[in-house]
Order: structure tokens, then C-alpha cells, then sequence
């Protein structure tokens, strides 16, 4: 299936693909792509399955996902790319590179769901049954609980790009609430051995989160370049200038 995709920079420079998290959407890469990788890249940031103005239908699998990923790839014209992928995008970007190295030229991975313990797992997917409908933008960020280096602005702006307003005035986030759960459920599972990331490797996590553990950090010692960033696990928006300074090098 072709994703729905926004972009930033000239359509003719080397690709950049994007992949956001669970209950995210492309848009959170507009500022990195129109402040700094858009000045050397083509940024392609798709909405994954389930979320945003994709496709919202099963199934909600790991090998789904990687065929969305190469179908859109290959609609634009695009065969090997740089990739950038946050938390549940990070551990596709992983798929990706197990089942089809030749696509991944190098990973950039933001705080990683390498793997989650399943009793986090199981707590996520229970908060998702609820229909994500909130009664305003306040609400919204409110809920997100992002941390208080979280600047606000930015989460209130996340509300306008991520939900609908329905006709009593209220929002809802553009997710479809049954592949929320799912894809809990499948990063609760093992993921690909380090020995499968072929391509070099950035790995940004916060350690004050929690998500990336030492055994992650442990096993990809020798296949990346580690850097912690401070606040929580949005690190696009908690660490921003840390961020597009260190991936701006990497991939100079």
C-alpha cells in the first residue's frame, strides 16, 4: 500500500525517509526538515497504517508495515535512502534493515521501541481502547504527559495537525484505536538480532525515559554511534537543537 507522505526539499536531492510512533503522524518532522535536512535532502515522512491520512486497515504486523514502507519507496522512485525513524519508527527502520538491507543506506534511530517489556506493553495497549477523543487542544496536551521540558506550544500545535474536529467542537486524534493496540502488541516482541543493521548507525536515546535499556545499549555498541539526549522520549521536540545537531553530522 502507498502511504500518504508529506515532504520537504528538492524532489531531485538524496532521499530522507521519516517514520514516526504509535499514535504520531509525518508532520512531526516538519520542523528538522524545513530548519535543517531539507537544505540537503529530499525528506519524505509518510503517515504509517493506522494513522494520520493512510490506509487504516489490518493487518497491523511488522511485515505489513515494511511492505507499506517499500511500496511507497518504490511509488516515489526510491530504492536506497537514509531513514530516520522515533520510537515505534525506530523499530521498523530495524524491520526494514533485517528484511531488506539493500534499502537502508544509513539508520538514524530517535529513542527506539527496540523492545518493550510486555507488561508496558500490555498497560499502553489497555490506555488505547479508549476512543481518542478529547474536548480541546488543552485537553490533548494535557493528556500526553510529555514532561516539562516539553515545550507546550509544540503539543498544542500537534493537536491541530493530528486530530479532527467533530461537529460538537471537540477533537479526535487521527489513529485508528484497534492497530494502537496491536502495534503494542507487536513491539512487545523480539526484535531483529543487532547482527542484521548492516548500515551505519545512529542511536539517540533519553536515558531519563527509560525505553532504550542498557541490554539495548550493550548490543548495539559496536554497531552504532550513541548518543543520550536530555528530557523525555519526544526527543524531536525535548532535545531539539542536540538532535538536528547530531544527525546533521552524521549524515554530512
Amino acid at each position: 500500500m502507498r502511504l500518504h507522505t508529506f515532504e520537504w526539499g528538492d524532489p531531485d536531492a538524496p532521499p530522507l525517509i521519516c517514520l514516526h510512533g504509535v499514535t504520531g503522524h509525518g508532520q512531526r518532522y516538519r520542523r528538522l526538515a524545513e530548519e535543517h535536512w531539507a537544505k540537503r535532502f529530499r525528506v519524505i515522512a509518510p503517515d504509517l497504517r493506522g494513522h494520520g491520512r493512510s490506509d487504516w486497515e489490518p493487518p497491523w504486523t511488522y511485515s505489513t508495515y515494511v511492505e507499506d514502507l517499500v511500496d511507497t519507496a518504490d511509488a516515489l522512485g526510491i530504492g536506497e535512502a537514509d531513514w530516520v525513524g522515533h520510537s515505534f519508527g525506530g523499530r521498523l527502520v530495524l524491520e526494514l534493515a533485517a528484511a531488506h538491507p539493500e534499502r537502508v543506506s544509513r539508520a538514524v534511530l530517535l529513542d527506539p521501541a527496540i523492545h518493550v517489556l510486555p507488561h508496558i506493553a500490555l498497560q499502553n495497549a489497555e490506555h488505547q481502547l479508549a476512543d481518542a477523543v478529547y474536548a480541546s487542544a488543552e485537553e490533548y496536551a494535557d493528556s500526553r504527559a510529555d514532561g516539562a521540558m516539553t515545550p507546550r506550544a509544540l503539543v498544542l500545535e500537534d493537536a491541530e495537525l493530528n486530530c479532527d474536529v467533530l461537529p460538537d467542537g471537540r477533537l479526535r486524534r487521527r489513529t485508528c484505536q484497534p492497530a494502537m493496540v496491536s502495534i503494542y502488541g507487536e513491539i512487545s516482541s523480539e526484535p531483529p538480532p543487532p547482527e542484521t543493521l548492516l548500515a551505519p548507525t545512529l542511536l539517540i536515546y533519553a536515558p531519563a525515559y527509560g525505553l532504550v535499556r542498557d541490554e539495548h545499549l550493550a548490543a548495539y555498541a559496536d554497531r552504532a554511534e550513541i548518543v543520550a539526549v536530555p528530557g523525555m522520549h519526544m526527543v524531536m521536540w525535548d532535545a531539539f537543537d542536540e538532535v538536528a545537531t547530531t544527525v546533521d553530522r552524521f549524515l554530512s
